[in-house]
C-alpha cells in the first residue's frame, strides 16, 4: 500500500493521541489533502539515519491555523507498518510517500499476563511516589503505559515492531522487573544516606570472651 511519510524522530502506539504542530509547506499541504480527501498518513520512526518502522495517523482535527499558514492538529494513532520503499515527493506532491506493509496485531495475551504487568506497573509508580491513574484491567494493553514507563527511545521502538501481545507484554515485564529492582536498591541506599549524621545508639560489646 502506498502511504504518504511524515518521518519524526518520534515513536506513535496504537490508539494514542498524536499532537503536531505543522509548519514546513509540504506537511500543511499534506494536512490540506488529509482533510479534503479523508486520506491517512505515516509517521516513521527516524532512527540510526534511517526508516523501517512506523506508525499510520489519521487526522482528527485542525485545532489551531495561524496566520502564515502553521497548524496545530490532532491525530489518532492506527496500526504499526514497515516501509517497504521510500520516495522524497510523492507524484504532484510536496511531501514524501512510500510503499509499505501493514503489521497484523495478535492479541494473544492472557488475562493473567496483563494482570501480572498492570500490577508491576502499580509497584512501580509506588516506588516513585507517582499515583498510579484509575485504570481498568479491561482497558490495560501494552501501548496503555507505554510512554510512562521509562522506556527509553531504542526500547520504544523496538516494542512497536512486535506484533504479537503476549511478546509486548513479555517485553514490558523484564523492564519493570530491572527497573523496580534498580529503584528499590536507589530507595534503600538513599535512606541509608539520611541516616548519616544521626546519632546512633550502639550497645556496648562484652569483651570477657573474646580471644585474641
Amino acid at each position: 500500500m502506498k502511504l504518504p511519510l511524515f518521518p519524526l524522530q518520534s515513536v506513535f502506539f496504537p490508539g494514542e493521541t498524536v499532537p503536531l504542530h505543522i509548519f514546513e509547506e509540504r506537511y500543511r499541504q499534506l494536512i490540506h489533502d488529509c482533510r479534503d480527501e479523508a486520506i491517512t498518513f505515516g509517521i516513521p520512526v527516524y532512527i540510526d539515519n534511517s526508516i523501517a518502522y512506523g506508525t499510520e495517523v489519521q487526522l482528527v482535527e485542525v485545532v489551531t491555523t495561524y496566520e502564515g499558514g502553521e497548524m496545530d492538529v490532532v491525530c489518532v494513532a492506527r496500526q504499526v507498518f514497515r516501509v517497504l520503499a521510500f520516495e522524497h515527493e510523492m507524484e504532484g506532491k510536496l511531501y514524501a510517500g512510500g510503499e509499505v506493509q501493514f503489521l497484523e496485531s495478535v492479541n494473544d495475551a492472557s488475562e493473567e499476563e496483563r494482570a501480572e504487568v498492570m500490577e508491576k506497573l502499580e509497584e512501580l509508580y509506588d516506588l516513585m511516589g507517582v499515583e498510579f491513574p484509575n485504570t481498568s484491567l479491561k482497558k490495560f494493553n501494552s501501548f496503555a503505559f507505554a510512554h510512562k514507563m521509562g522506556l527509553s527511545f531504542d526500547q520504544e521502538y523496538e516494542l512497536l515492531q512486535l506484533p504479537r501481545e503476549s511478546e509486548r507484554l513479555g517485553y514490558i515485564k523484564d523492564h519493570l522487573n530491572t527497573t523496580i529492582k534498580i529503584l528499590d536498591q536507589v530507595n534503600r541506599t538513599k535512606a541509608l544516606i539520611d541516616m548519616n549524621g544521626h546519632f546512633k545508639n550502639f550497645d556496648p560489646l562484652d569483651f570477657k570472651d573474646l580471644e585474641a
